[in-house]
Parts: structure tokens; C-alpha cells; sequence
């Protein structure tokens, strides 16, 4: 048995459940520690039941679920998927776990405290060796604190809206294990790529955030039944950003070591992970 996925209350995950049930998909809802959790019973159709989940949480009114439940369910009670404010807060909640949700906290009151008046202490204990006067090797939290900085909104915003999609994706479905693996490899060796490449003046998740990019890809690419994976679409995007960031085209200060170094430790943890067969 495969979770696919979890959903705000029973009433919203039933509509999916019955409408599967259609696709001849066998699958049940138990409670979660927020909302339920939706699992296939045969794992050969947790593929198929991924895709169908991910449709069902970008159009949850469409009108193929009523009928489904017309047709496999029981109509008796309308459906019920919460205020629209309180759905959103499960789904971000339940979306991620701890450790992701820590991190993107974290990175937040890191950013908040920037724009209050106190960028200069945290920059200065946070900041990458030899970015301020009287770093030492003692210091050494520094290989990692950099990735914790972000120095514009859309620089945090893009990278813990990935950070979240992604390393929930790999919380949830794998372990915190490999995630916690990936934060901290890919929150240091790229670091000290980036040191040598452009200095030590830098700083964001970026590097993470392409460790998980590349650990997603590899494990939706060799073990698809894991329930994690990423489009096409999206692994080209992203990239291209990567490209576009060795071109200088947008004027943007872009810590190029740090995403490709992340990338690799991403690429190959993947690989690793994908050859156990747990």
C-alpha cells in the first residue's frame, strides 16, 4: 500500500476515492496527524492514482467527481472541503513536514529580521568565512548559515515555494532521512563551491533547493512507485534558469556554484537512494 497524497477532511478525499474507484484504483482513506491520508491498496496503481490526485487538487469541483460519487459513492452528504483559508493552511501544512516546515519558518524570520532594522548583526554571524572582518575556523557554522540568507522577496519566495513543493514532496513520500541528508550536503559543499568561484559574498537556498530538484528527477525517473517525480516541463524551466544564470542576461547576482554544486549532490544522492530497495 502507497499514500498518494492527503487532503483537508474525509468528505473532500472521498469525492477522489470514488471517482477512482471508477478508474477500477482501489484505494481508502485513514486520518492523518492534520486531515487524511489517501492510500492505494495495490502499489502497481499508485502511479496512475499519483497523477489523478494531482489533478484532483488543482480542480477539486469538477463536475467528474460528483458524478463519480452518483455513480461509486454515497451522494447523501454535499461535500464539505472547508473554508477556503483554513483549506489552504491544511494543504500548506500538510503538504511538507517538519523539517521543511522548519526551514522555510526558519528562512523567514532570517529575511523578517533583515527588513527590521537587524541585517547587519545577522549577516555578520551568519555570512559565509571572510565575508566580515575576525571570521575564524572555529566558526563553524558558516559552511552552512549562508543558505539560511535571502536578500530579496522574490529571491525567498522562490526559493521556499520550491523548497516546500519539493521537500515536503520527498518528506512525505520517502523520509526526513534523505531530506535532512540533502539540506545538509547541499547546504555546504556548494557553499564552499561557490567561496571559490565568486567570493564569499553570497547567499539563499538556492543550492538546497537544486539538490532537491535533482533528487526528485532521478527518483521519479528510477523508482516511480516512491510518488515523487518531476515534470518534464518543470526540470527543463529549471534548468534553463540554471543556464541563464552563467549568461548574466537578466543583471541578476546569481550564486552559479551554489545551484550547479546543488544540482550534483542532488543528482547523486538520487542515484544512490534509487538502488535501495526499501
Amino acid at each position: 500500500m502507497i499514500e498518494i497524497g492527503r487532503l483537508p477532511n474525509e468528505r473532500a478525499a472521498q469525492a477522489l476515492v470514488d471517482y477512482l474507484k471508477g478508474q477500477n484504483i482501489d484505494c481508502k482513506v485513514i486520518a492523518a496527524e492534520q486531515g487524511v491520508s489517501l492510500i492505494v491498496i495495490h502499489d502497481q496503481d499508485s502511479v496512475r492514482a499519483g497523477i489523478e490526485f494531482q489533478r484532483f487538487i488543482q480542480n477539486p469541483y469538477d463536475e467528474k467527481y460528483l458524478q463519480a460519487s452518483w455513480d461509486n459513492g454515497d451522494t447523501n452528504a454535499k461535500f464539505d472541503y472547508g473554508a477556503p483559508t483554513l483549506q489552504l493552511l491544511t494543504q500548506f501544512i500538510t503538504g511538507a513536514g517538519p523539517l521543511t516546515l522548519s526551514i522555510f519558518g526558519v528562512c523567514i524570520l532570517i529575511f523578517a529580521g533583515f527588513n527590521l532594522g537587524f541585517a547587519n548583526p545577522i549577516y555578520e554571524y551568519l555570512s559565509f568565512f571572510n565575508a566580515v572582518p575576525g571570521t575564524e575556523l572555529t566558526d563553524f557554522w558558516r559552511v552552512f548559515t549562508p543558505s539560511l540568507l535571502h536578500f530579496s522577496a522574490l529571491h525567498i519566495i522562490f526559493n521556499l515555494l520550491w523548497w516546500w513543493y519539493l521537500g515536503g514532496k520527498i518528506e512525505n513520500k520517502i523520509g526526513i532521512s534523505p531530506l535532512l541528508t540533502l539540506l545538509l550536503v547541499a547546504g555546504t559543499l556548494p557553499n564552499i563551491l561557490q567561496y571559490f568561484i565568486g567570493g564569499p559574498h553570497f547567499g539563499g537556498l538556492s543550492g538546497v533547493v537544486y539538490g532537491v530538484v535533482g533528487y526528485t528527477w532521478i527518483m521519479g525517473v528510477k523508482r516511480p512507485e516512491k510518488g515523487i517525480g518531476l515534470p518534464p516541463a518543470l526540470m527543463g524551466f529549471l534548468m534553463l534558469w540554471l543556464v541563464f544564470g552563467f549568461t548574466d542576461l537578466f543583471g541578476l547576482s546569481i550564486a552559479n556554484g551554489a545551484h550547479t554544486g546543488g544540482l550534483v549532490v542532488g543528482l547523486l544522492q538520487g542515484l544512490i537512494d534509487s538502488k535501495r530497495r526499501t
